[in-house]
């Protein structure tokens, strides 16, 4: 379970928290303070509100609204957001933040393991590394939680994801082993042996597998008595067997470790991400529903799901889905369209823009914003203001089970917020000051020092390379 820790911001401007030399719980480092004079968006699909007002104490949201209503503020530090706007903090899903350094380099990349023994039993909690610049350069971009996994490889399974929080402390992982990936489309074909039905068959037997292992080991399931922390449950059991039961039948095609780590899955006590894009493969997939009706699936990509709409409401299974594939990129997105997130809105889907079909998940808020365009474009189909805002805030958080908790300013909720110069949504707004759990983060990175070390171009008597 992850202990709620927020180390003070370094040069913090106007709400002064101070240096502390150990890490305290939130609700000690977090300061009291009301913003005034900015424009508010909860996040909860509502539209802005102009002359809007935040209160947040002890790292929770008290008030977020028209500053009419503003509750007392008592000892609250004051703070003139000066025509600022002030949204959720953003929560990015799917993402491998956390799990490299440099892209290219393979000694500094832990995205994936194409060469492991294993692959649903990874397990991403360990490995985060809260120092990581892409961890620094998205929470200055107003990214504050994140779904962040391994990618299928060795196979169709991913491994087991962690809900992380972007805070400048070392403890990231707010909750450890929250889902599994597994692919099923084109990737999951060629993985399994260069054929859908490949992937189907494994997958299958897999959960099979694991339904089997479950009884005959007799591994306890969720303790439904467990009280909830702050953010989240983590998974409390990583059932791992020993004893009796380290050997099983020589048919099995999982190891002991894999198929022990399916087991909250086939129950449906933890979360499963199917990376799929094809309209007839989301059928599929649905169709699992049948066969094992306790998956609690969600879609990711699902770049033809426009096509199947209905029938993904009528299934009541989220969607995870890519901003703006205006065009097919292979054969299974040869109906992609900018109107597929519209569209599955529109149906009654839950549908979050993804983080993984982009470079850079920093740019999520410009894909939302670039849905509200498509609203004012004919035969197009767009979502409004509050919609796509909801999009990268209090929908990923509701399909990631932190509703009410984080990616909206509701009563109750995490402090994580963001104060913006100009709309959001906008391409040339950028975020002024962020914080998370109500504690200020530091927004200094690589990017950031390397700007300021060339912003000067003068000769001096060192190159740049010294100058720091």
């Amino acid at each position: 379970m992850k202990a709620s820790k927020r180390l003070s911001p370094l040069g913090a401007v106007g709400i002064a928290l101070g240096l502390a030399g150990a890490f305290v719980g939130h609700a000690a480092n977090a300061q009291d303070f009301a913003i005034t004079g900015v424009t508010v968006a909860t996040g909860d699909g509502s539209e802005p509100v102009e002359n809007g007002a935040v209160l947040v104490r002890g790292g929770r949201v008290v008030y977020a609204g028209p500053a009419s209503g503003m509750p007392a503020t008592g000892g609250a530090t004051a703070v003139d957001g000066q025509g600022a706007w002030v949204t959720p903090g953003i929560v990015a899903a799917v993402t491998t933040l956390g799990l490299l350094d440099v892209g290219g380099v393979g000694e500094s990349n832990d995205s994936s393991a194409r060469n492991s023994p294993f692959s649903a039993a990874l397990d991403v909690a360990p490995i985060v590394n809260p120092n990581s610049q892409h961890i620094l350069v998205h929470r200055a971009a107003g990214v504050t939680r994140a779904a962040t996994t391994t990618s299928p490889s060795a196979s169709i399974f991913g491994g087991q994801g962690a809900i992380i929080d972007l805070g400048a402390d070392p403890d990231a992982v707010m909750r450890p082993r929250a889902f599994q990936m597994v692919a099923l489309g084109e990737q999951g074909g060629r993985i399994a042996g260069g054929s859908r039905a490949a992937a189907h068959v494994l997958f299958r037997n897999a959960l099979r597998e694991a339904m089997r292992l479950g009884e005959d080991a007799q591994i306890p399931g969720r303790s439904s008595d467990r009280p909830e922390t702050d953010l989240g449950d983590d998974v409390p059991i990583d059932p791992r067997l020993s004893g009796e039961y380290a050997e099983r039948a020589g048919d099995v095609l999982l190891t002991r470790f894999d198929a022990s780590a399916l087991v909250p899955v086939v129950r449906g006590e933890q979360m499963l991400l199917v990376a799929v894009e094809r309209a007839s493969d989301i059928r599929s997939v649905l169709a699992l529903k049948q066969e094992f009706p306790r998956l609690d699936m969600v879609l990711v990509g699902a770049s033809e799901g426009w096509l199947v709409a209905q029938d993904i409401a009528a299934a009541g299974v989220p969607v995870i889905a890519d901003g703006l594939d205006d065009l097919p990129q292979n054969f299974e997105e040869l109906a992609a369209t900018q109107s597929n997130i519209g569209r599955l809105a529109a149906a009654g889907v839950t549908v979050a823009i993804n983080a993984s079909a982009m470079e850079n998940p920093r740019n999520l808020n410009q894909f939302a914003g670039n849905l509200v365009a498509l609203s004012r474009v004919p035969g197009a189909s767009g979502l409004s203001w509050g919609q796509a805002l909801a999009t990268i805030t209090s929908v990923p958080a509701r399909i990631l089970g932190l509703e009410g908790r984080a990616g909206a300013l509701t009563q109750g909720a995490a402090g994580d917020l963001v104060m913006w110069d100009g709309d959001p949504l906008e391409v040339g707004s950028t975020p002024t000051r962020v914080f998370i759990d109500g504690v200020e983060q530091p927004l200094e990175n690589h990017q950031s020092k390397l700007k300021e070390r060339y912003r000067d171009l003068d000769r001096g008597d060192l190159p740049k390379g010294y100058v720091w």
